[in-house]
């Protein structure tokens, strides 16, 4: 749990608080778990995970505020959440090279990708909210994130 957390959010100290709030969560909502769903390990992977993407979108929300409110700091900040969710590509390197390759995914499937990686949004949630069959948004998420990894190299 520990190494999930960290790898999202990138920060030692910050990752053993969404691990602890975690346990809690886990903890008071055991009877919540539905074994029909899936695993015991996956649901608290899941939960560990969603915490852990809270915390970055809440994050992003502070330096938001703090912004001069440019479409370019917007950009930005959504930008740095999807770098922090863990990709070992570091955009901030070339972050040219970045803004090209998402420019080059057709727009439903680069919102795709920003809902599942910085919205932090399930596959689910993502047809529910856009309106397209779970398995095609599920095939486009694989997909965008085959051509970003060869367009990045």
């Amino acid at each position: 749990m520990l190494g999930v957390a960290q790898r999202l959010v990138r920060d030692s100290a910050l990752a053993e608080d969404i691990v602890h709030d975690a346990f809690l969560k886990i903890w008071t909502h055991a009877a919540s778990f539905d074994a029909s769903r899936g695993s015991a390990r996956g649901w608290i992977f899941s939960v560990t995970r969603h915490l852990a993407l809270n915390t970055l979108r809440n994050t992003a929300r502070e330096v938001r505020v703090e912004d001069d409110g440019s479409d370019d700091h917007h950009e930005q900040a959504t930008l740095e959440g999807w770098q922090e969710t863990g990709d070992a590509f570091d955009w901030r390197v070339n972050p040219g090279r970045m803004t090209s390759c998402m420019e080059q995914l057709e727009p439903v499937r680069r919102n795709c990708i920003f809902h599942a990686y910085v919205d932090g949004y399930s596959h689910q949630e993502i047809a529910q909210k856009i309106g397209a069959p779970l398995g095609t948004v599920k095939a486009w998420i694989k997909r965008s994130l085959t051509a970003l990894r060869e367009c990045m190299g």
